[in-house]
């Protein structure tokens, strides 16, 4: 019996216009898709993954598929789920550090405001 231990390929796709990230990950026996948005139609899912096939991403026996139910062609999974979108810690840092100042900033001013107006008032 011969068995390989090899990860599985994984393959990231961004559609911008539709806000759509995808994962691809092809593991031999199966594929799976992961979109983080459910806005492809069942005909653009054939022909994303006959795409996928004739780029030579996935296998190419892919290519003739057809569908065999709604969530599943025939070894190729999709699935709407962003678990897999991780943020590096820089850029979480970076937003952290950003979303503080502008909050202190806007507290600041609003306290200088609101000092500049009763001020004012009591004059």
């Amino acid at each position: 019996m011969k068995t390989s231990l090899t990860s599985p390929r994984h393959f990231e796709f961004c559609f911008p216009h539709l806000d759509t990230l995808i994962l691809v990950e092809d593991n031999g026996e199966a594929v799976d898709i992961r979109a983080t948005r459910d806005t492809f139609s069942e005909q653009r899912k054939q022909a994303f993954i006959r795409e996928l096939a004739a780029e030579g991403f996935i296998a190419d026996s892919y290519r003739w598929f057809s569908l065999a139910g709604p969530e599943s062609y025939f070894g190729v999974h999709w699935r709407v789920d962003f678990s897999w979108l991780e943020l590096p810690a820089l850029v979480l840092a970076r937003a952290r550090r950003f979303m503080l100042g502008l909050l202190l900033g806007g507290g600041l001013l609003w306290a200088v405001l609101i000092a500049g107006l009763w001020l004012r008032t009591t004059r």
